[in-house]
């Protein structure tokens, strides 16, 4: 079995004293390392100065630089831990503490993170940002990515830093010192979270927002940096756990029997079926100037569903919904990571563990949904799982 990385985000708590700024001769409260020694030995103790930053990008946006309204943008929140690696700074806040943690960090702050699982996607969501801009400059229609930290506000600056070096186009972010980040992901909106923080994604998803916990596997597999390639399980993911409950309870023969006689009554929704609808308007924006076959978001369906016992209902479903799916593919149970593999997707979304590690097994980045009778059935992992 492939080892997924499955540490959360990690809750930071504790008092922190103010930063003392010396005022510039201007009289702005703006102050540089230098006239920050007070701060540096006193109030954190560092023992050495944060190194200069060197071979910053210059960060272009073209036409401009604008940002869409919550209202018309499709908002992804993204944590840090899953859009960054951050294993040793975890390290360091498990075994020395939260201001042993600050010290690190401040000290490492010119020091960029590597990129973490979610990484690859937010860059294929600035992709097809730049292709919308080209067909509608003056449109808000995009995706607005938003930085959800536990961190101390302390921290934002290696934050800052790392997406300036990584040339990332993030100007939102929400750092919460410790609280919950779930009233904020209201407030904005947000159309899709991606965590490390189980519990906070089960939150998440208790308020209607669509949500999902990344995991970072050793293996992965490199993805089209052109296109966005979304794939979704159907049952428990984009439709309700309706069929699934009566799979658990009957057995595949009152599934199968049940998916007959309610073949033309639709499925509810389930977790995801709003992320999907927001990727499909997104999509329609590309096919009204004739870019169909050009589209640079591509979405797949990946179920266990076989297609002439089950699939007919949940396509009907789709279609009743006005969602197309750009490819559908009906395993009839067989194993999803070969599937996977080929797809290439940025990310993938189920709502059962074992499939999630087949696909981490095969290289694919997968994100777990926790909503459905599926999670009393998913096994606790041994792994430590804070906040």
């Amino acid at each position: 079995m492939v080892k997924m990385s499955l540490d959360p985000v990690q809750v930071m708590s504790g008092q922190v004293k103010e930063l003392k700024v010396s005022p510039s001769s201007n009289g702005d409260s703006r102050g540089s390392w230098e006239v920050k020694e007070e701060f540096d030995q006193d109030h954190l103790g560092l023992t050495t100065k944060p190194k200069p930053v060197t071979g910053r990008r210059a960060r272009k946006v073209e036409g401009g630089v604008f940002f869409p309204k919550p209202e018309n943008a499709v908002t992804i929140a993204v944590s840090s831990r899953v859009l960054f690696r951050t294993e040793r700074e975890q390290r360091v806040f498990e075994q020395e503490g939260v201001e042993e943690y600050l010290r690190f960090q401040i000290e490492h702050e010119n020091e960029p993170f590597a990129p973490g699982p979610a990484f690859p996607f937010v860059k294929a969501l600035e992709a097809v940002n730049n292709r919308l801009r080209e067909l509608y400059p003056q449109s808000e229609e995009l995706f607005d990515i938003v930085l959800v930290t536990y961190n101390h506000a302390h921290v934002g600056i290696r934050l800052i830093n790392t997406i300036n070096h990584h040339n990332l186009f993030i100007e939102r972010f929400c750092m919460t010192g410790g609280s919950s980040p779930i009233g904020y992901l209201k407030a904005w909106q947000t159309n899709l979270y991606l965590s490390a923080d189980a519990e906070k994604v089960r939150e998440a998803l208790s308020e209607g927002i669509a949500a999902a916990t990344m995991f970072m596997s050793e293996k992965l597999t490199e993805v089209s940096q052109t296109q966005l390639r979304v794939a979704f399980d159907g049952d428990a993911v984009l439709f309700s756990d309706e069929s699934e409950r009566i799979f658990k309870a009957h057995g595949l023969d009152k599934f199968f029997e049940h998916e007959r006689e309610h073949e033309d009554i639709l499925l509810d929704h389930g977790p995801l079926k709003g992320f999907l609808e927001a990727l499909g308007k997104l999509q329609k924006k590309f096919y009204a100037k004739g870019q169909r076959l050009n589209c640079p978001i591509r979405t797949y369906l990946v179920t266990a569903r076989s297609a002439a016992s089950s699939g007919i209902r949940a396509l009907k479903t789709l279609r009743a919904w006005g969602l197309e799916i750009d490819e559908a593919l009906f395993l009839a149970g067989a194993p999803k990571g070969p599937m996977l593999e080929k797809i290439r997707p940025h990310i993938y979304f189920d709502d059962q563990m074992f499939h999630v590690e087949g696909a981490a097994e095969m290289g694919t980045v997968a994100a777990h949904v926790p909503y459905g009778i599926a999670q009393k059935n998913n096994p606790k992992k041994s792994t430590s799982v804070g906040k």
